[in-house]
């Protein structure tokens, strides 16, 4: 897959899965494709089966909060997808195999963007990538908050583990927690932007410059 666009139009045709006969729309991601930051969410629900794009939903819109307040960037400076990109029906959970067929398409995605975090929202996607990065497995309860690294082809990533914000929806206790993770999130930004401007001084001032 030698481009985004090769992987949306995949993606759009993919019938790796019994997913696609009951899908509307896949759900390919969306966003700013040289952005530092991609999000990754579980698998796409109802509203977004209908339209094709990730959190468009009441869960997007709480998601579009937080970028907008805690990041103070928009929705559209980040890239936004999915660890499985087509509906479970009934909204459930995606399945193992579902994430195993499906989860080729977000590592090229990323190998793509070569952002410099990842935000995992929800214990599905959370999981995927501790168990690539071979970290020890938590809870969603335990690890959010917690960065952990993960190696790419194209370099060391920062992993970034938080709630799903349809999880603070259902439960309103989880909200206060989720904007905790965003307040902190937009720390270990700041800090990734200032190193990158110390590493471009110091290729274009350091010695021999």
């Amino acid at each position: 897959m030698s481009s985004l666009q090769d992987i949306r139009n995949q993606v759009i045709n993919c019938k790796k899965c019994h997913l696609h006969k009951t899908r509307t729309y896949a759900v390919p991601g969306e966003g700013n494709t040289n952005s530092e930051i991609v999000l990754v969410g579980e698998a796409p629900g109802a509203k977004e089966d209908k339209t094709g794009r990730p959190f468009v939903g009441a869960a997007g819109q709480l998601l579009d909060e937080l970028i907008q307040r805690y990041l103070r960037i928009e929705r559209d400076s980040v890239f936004i997808t999915n660890l499985v990109k087509c509906r479970p029906p009934n909204n459930r959970d995606p399945s193992e195999d579902e994430i195993v067929t499906c989860s080729p398409y977000l590592l090229a995605q990323i190998n793509l963007i070569k952002p410099k975090i990842i935000v995992t929202l929800g214990r599905h996607s959370t999981r995927f990538f501790q168990n690539l990065a071979k970290v020890e497995e938590e809870s969603i309860s335990k690890c959010h908050g917690k960065p952990f690294y993960i190696n790419l082809s194209f370099g060391t990533v920062r992993v970034f583990p938080s709630y799903h914000p349809a999880a603070a929806l259902y439960n309103r206790s989880l909200k206060s927690e989720l904007e905790k993770d965003f307040q902190l999130l937009s720390r270990l930004i700041s800090t990734s932007s200032k190193s990158t401007t110390l590493d471009y001084f110091l290729d274009q001032h350091g010695p021999g410059n």
